[in-house]
């Protein structure tokens, strides 16, 4: 397997623990009534802070990795993988997993300059592709 799938598959394996590190906070503070029904309300409880900031967390990390998954894909169907686009499929997620504590514990700007890390990474890769 290359470099870039093995980190992608790392990944994704990040973005599960990603949720289990939102949802089992978010279950105790809001219950599993609420997260086991259809949410067609509001819950009657706020989460906390940190725990709002793993959920926007996930998000943001699903988003990411759609591009990084196309970015991968791009790289390893056009046969296009090098050295450059390993290391920045392994900036990409060494940014990832920085991420998760640097948003979950509010740093600014940290959290925004990591994540432009990541996402430069991903963008590095695709026009790697290109070329």
């Amino acid at each position: 397997m290359s470099v870039e799938l093995t980190v992608l598959a790392l990944a994704a394996l990040l973005q599960g623990l990603q949720f289990v590190l939102y949802a089992v906070p978010a279950n105790r503070e809001i219950g599993p009534g609420y997260t086991m029904s259809a949410r067609d309300r509001e819950p009657s409880r706020a989460l906390s802070d940190r725990t709002a900031r793993l959920g926007r967390a996930l998000d943001n990390h699903f988003e990411g990795l759609i591009l990084f998954g196309i970015a991968v894909g791009v790289v390893q169907m056009s046969a296009q993988n090098t050295a450059f686009t390993a290391a920045c499929a392994w900036v990409y997620l060494i940014a990832r997993v920085l991420y998760v504590p640097a948003y979950a514990l509010g740093l600014r700007p940290h959290r925004s300059l990591i994540w432009v890390v990541g996402f430069a990474a991903t963008m590095l890769m695709l026009l790697a592709a290109l070329i």
